[in-house]
């Protein structure tokens, strides 16, 4: 593993700042969640259900919206993407606390089309920014900040609701984003390489199989690591120990850590397709160390050390071989694959479970990894030429 990588990341120029800027703006987006699940279950007295109908919803109007709003970013540029954007959620966290159950349903599908894609937008402007050289270093760097944030964001969403009310956290989000666009605004970062843009590439021709194969890997990486989550919450539940349920996924976090800093100096790396299979194989046997908390924990290591790799790898595809003018759909179309794979993963690990046990639900998470592997793996060795340009 080489060091010196992300030393000259760090030095090109806009990039640390950038970075920085980008954790920060994904820290109250990963609280969202969270946030509206509590609301829903503490401030409106509802249900489990209609907590996972609300977060449902908004996953699918976040999917849809994805590509769309990559797309104003190719067309218009970023700044009326931000204004927009800004304009929706600053509009929702400050009413949404005050809405009824059904109007809230509504809202946050139409609300998710819009929302700030700072998940993808943190990729777009690495690609813009660090050499295709260093490209997979900057996107190692940038999946281990999406790991902080998933850290930092959940945890404080349930500190301020818990401490104060669901209604101060959603509002306290709402003003968060608000700053957050603000900056994003007026710093206006690159999302394409200087210079006068190229000619538009027909969506045919770069949306090929190959592609399609990379964004179906990406929502295997996130089927699988949401399958493993929820296994993990049955799991400590099955031990009577849930209060420790953070500090798995943390172990689960930290060392996707790890992996992804060993990844981001490597030279050559291995096919994305071996990522994946690795991941799903590491998997399937997690459940047999369900007896013990340091055993499970310890088993989870594995599987996550190839987590931030992998969601790398599908980023450093997707800008190698999508056009700088198709970038934002591009990358908009990777985030809808990684909400897509958790919308799936988690419903399925869950119906597993509830039919069987903890390790089952494991199992069939690593199976899924295992079969978009195999899936992908043959289309991945036909290399034919990227779009000219």
């Amino acid at each position: 593993m080489n060091v010196s990588r992300y030393l000259a990341v760090l030095r090109t120029p806009r990039v640390p700042g950038l970075m920085l800027l980008m954790l920060v703006a994904r820290v109250p987006a990963t609280a969202a969640g969270m946030t509206i699940t509590m609301h829903v279950l503490l401030g409106l007295e509802r249900g489990y259900g209609a907590a996972g109908l609300v977060g449902a919803v908004s996953t699918i109007g976040i999917a849809l919206g994805s590509p769309l709003m990559g797309h104003l970013v190719d067309r218009r540029g970023l700044r009326a993407m931000v204004a927009l954007s800004v304009a929706t959620e600053g509009v929702f966290w400050f009413v949404a606390p005050l809405l009824p159950y059904e109007v809230l349903l509504v809202t946050c599908f139409l609300t998710g089309i819009t929302v700030l894609p700072v998940m993808s937008l943190g990729r777009q402007i690495l690609t813009a920014l660090v050499p295709d050289d260093r490209r997979r270093t900057a996107l190692a760097m940038d999946s281990m900040a999406v790991e902080v944030a998933f850290m930092a964001g959940p945890a404080l969403g349930v500190a301020l609701t818990t401490q104060a009310s669901s209604r101060t956290a959603m509002w306290a989000i709402g003003a968060s984003m608000l700053v957050v666009g603000a900056i994003l605004y007026a710093v206006n970062p690159p999302v394409g390489r200087e210079g006068p843009p190229g000619p538009r590439v027909p969506r045919r021709e770069w949306l090929d199989g190959r592609l399609v194969g990379v964004l179906i890997s990406a929502g295997g990486a996130t089927f699988v690591l949401s399958g493993v989550e929820v296994s993990v919450v049955a799991s400590m539940r099955e031990l009577g120990l849930t209060g420790w349920t953070g500090a798995m996924v943390a172990v689960m976090c930290v060392a996707s850590l790890v992996g992804g800093f060993v990844y981001g100096g490597l030279t050559r790396v291995p096919p994305l397709w071996a990522l994946m299979g690795g991941m799903g194989l590491l998997a399937v046997p997690i459940g047999l160390f369900g007896w013990s908390p340091w055993w499970l924990a310890l088993a989870l290591v594995p599987t996550n050390l190839l987590c931030a790799p992998t969601i790398t790898a599908t980023g450093e595809e997707i800008a190698k071989h999508a056009p700088p003018s198709a970038r934002g759909v591009a990358m908009g179309l990777q985030s809808s694959a990684f909400t897509l794979g958790v919308a799936l993963g988690q419903p399925v690990a869950g119906f597993v479970i509830d039919h069987g046990s903890p390790a089952w639900g494991f199992a069939v998470a690593g199976v899924g990894a295992l079969v978009v592997a195999a899936g992908t793996a043959v289309p991945g060795h036909r290399r034919t030429p990227a779009p000219a340009v």
